[in-house]
């Protein structure tokens, strides 16, 4: 497939607004002013079938149509740019090469939803994206892109930026907006859902960075033509981090009928595993999702086709891991990250992710007991599907799906005191670096 989000980050400039608008910028957000009422356009985004690319896979025109539409309350855009799940990098690049897409986007959902005021949730670590970012807005705001009254329409809206203070919790969307009211970002209880009750309480939409750089595509071609690309209600172009063990680590587009063998050893792609070692596992979806092996390469790289294969695109950040790659020290790696960041508001994620993390150091470091790996996988149990948000079920992942498909590297752990890998694992570069 031809990129298309993708087609000119390479090229100098690609982030100005002249460049932009050289290449067609902001005609779609015109055409949606000028042709389409905000009724028309959630119809269009719900008849392309484009679906949330943060991870859940979520049809963008249903949550746009659940916005609560008879409150007396304002309406607002929440942009997830928090980007902090391992493995996974195609959001800044989006940000950083092509903000105005990304710009265009928040202001055709806003137009849709009947918001005035969309926040882009940047993810406290991106700094330099920050910049690129607000100058963007300030350029649109001076052409009259953005501001009152955009191409003499009546519609009002602006876009600022809200840099977070880098926690991977922030990501959850109900956590995102508390950090946006200016409190601790933790989840709230749901219902009720931002969708009625928001940001500073009013209805809200989330979307993630990518699921609105898909929005002036749909206006401008028209959803059939979105649609069109990729297999059933799987359309439209998709973004893929790739890092790992691979020759050609890096973003790639392509529609979501490319298989993750293709994706691994195309040589569009990532051209094959690296140093010509083979294949062990691939992680598909950032660091939160279950492990695949060799046999489920052939499955297609599509929210869809990765959930029949036994696991979940997720946000499509693939770490892809050969055969020198100890299960337990990744499991280990993956725990001693999800324990810092898990928010504590939920008991069992707080104190669970801390044991699974002291148990599976133990096992890594030679000391660990066969009983170690049934007691690994009741504290996984009580976790996974207890807390408040999706993060008890992402930390305990790694630990269940490493004991399932690879536990004769635990046992080997614990017969022989040591890792049972050859020996040069250690000094390669780790997994999911971005």
């Amino acid at each position: 497939m031809e990129p298309i989000i993708t087609k000119h980050v390479r090229e100098p400039n690609s982030f100005t607004l002249d460049f932009y608008l050289r290449h067609g910028g902001y005609e779609s957000l015109k055409k949606a002013l000028a042709s389409h009422t905000p009724d028309q356009i959630i119809e269009m985004v719900k008849a392309s079938g484009l679906r949330g690319r943060g991870g859940a896979g979520f049809p963008t025109g249903m949550k746009w149509q659940f916005v609560d539409k008879k409150s007396d309350k304002p309406r607002y855009i929440a942009c997830n740019a928090d980007e902090s799940e391992p493995g996974t990098f195609k959001d800044h690049v989006i940000m950083e090469r092509n903000p105005h897409l990304l710009i265009e986007g928040c202001a055709i959902a806003c137009y849709a939803i009947g918001a005035r005021i969309a926040y882009i949730y940047i993810r406290g670590e991106f700094f330099h994206v920050q910049h690129v970012l607000e100058q963007a807005i300030a350029d649109a705001r001076t052409r009259g892109f953005l501001g009152t009254n955009v191409f003499g329409s009546g519609f009002d809206c602006e876009v600022y930026v809200h840099r977070g203070a880098g926690a991977y919790e922030a990501g959850e969307e109900t956590a995102l907006l508390e950090s946006l009211e200016g409190k601790r970002a933790q989840p709230r209880n749901k219902p009720p859902f931002p969708a009625v009750v928001g940001l500073y309480g009013c209805p809200t939409a989330v979307n993630n960075v990518e699921t609105l750089a898909n929005v002036p595509l749909i206006v401008q071609h028209g959803p059939e033509w979105f649609a069109a690309i990729g297999p059933e209600k799987n359309g439209g172009p998709k973004l893929y981090s790739i890092s790992g063990h691979v020759k050609r680590p890096g973003v790639y587009e392509a529609s979501m009928d490319v298989t993750l063998k293709e994706l691994i050893y195309g040589e569009q792609y990532c051209q094959g595993m690296r140093d010509g070692r083979t294949l062990k596992a691939v992680i598909p979806g950032g660091s939160s999702v279950p492990i695949l092996l060799p046999e489920h390469l052939d499955a297609q790289a599509s929210f869809d086709g990765v959930l029949k294969a036994g696991s979940m695109l997720g946000s499509a950040g693939a770490i892809v891991l050969d055969d020198t790659t100890c299960m337990v020290w990744l499991a280990e790696n993956l725990l001693h990250f999800y324990r810092h960041e898990s928010c504590g508001k939920c008991t069992p994620c707080r104190e669970g992710t801390d044991w699974l993390h002291k148990i599976l150091r133990r096992i890594e470091h030679g000391e660990g007991q066969m009983r170690d790996l049934d007691l690994l996988a009741s504290i996984g149990a009580q976790i996974g599907g207890k807390t408040l948000c999706a993060f008890g079920d992402a930390a305990v992942t790694p630990v269940l799906t490493t004991l399932k498909h690879f536990r004769h590297e635990y046992e080997a752990h614990i017969r022989d005191g040591r890792c049972s890998q050859v020996a040069d694992w250690r000094a390669r570069q780790p997994i999911g670096a971005h």
